[in-house]
């Protein structure tokens, strides 16, 4: 009798796990698109967090940008928001493309800001090494003068 319970409540909660929490909505907005509406959201979230006064002073709305670039609407984002937080696997697959996406314009930045600063320093080098045969040719006339005499 204990095993026969047992085998049902197993299989009660396989069941209960294999059925759709949410179901899926009539607009919901594709995988790929949605991944697209998370990085850009990332991006803009952290730009605010670094310069929110500038966006403030701006009125700039992120979501209101999000939706007019995308052109859909906050219900349709939150249904599908929803929809996706209810099937797990899809949901950290779709955040786990966010973040290789923001990893990958990370990698990216930071390879532009190197190249930029070796560059800088490259130019400032330059200018050092330039200055420092102006002064030794000044010295070196100074001393042919003050050898003359």
């Amino acid at each position: 009798m204990k095993k026969a319970v047992l085998v049902y409540l197993s299989l009660m909660v396989l069941v209960s796990c294999a059925e759709k929490v949410v179901e899926e909505p009539e607009n919901l907005i594709p995988q790929d698109q949605m991944i697209e509406i998370l990085y850009d959201l990332s991006i803009l979230n952290a730009a605010k967090s670094g310069a929110k006064r500038k966006f403030d002073d701006a009125h700039i709305d992120v979501m209101g940008f999000i939706y007019n670039k995308y052109s859909i609407d906050s219900t349709q984002f939150a249904e599908s928001d929803l929809y996706y937080a209810s099937l797990p696997s899809e949901y950290q697959k779709i955040y786990q493309n966010v973040e290789a996406m923001l990893k990958q314009k990370q990698d990216t930045l930071e390879a532009i800001s190197k190249r930029l600063n070796d560059s800088i320093r490259e130019a400032g080098l330059q200018r050092r090494d330039s200055l420092q045969s102006v002064k030794e040719k000044r010295v070196g006339k100074k001393k042919v003068v003050t050898d003359s005499l």
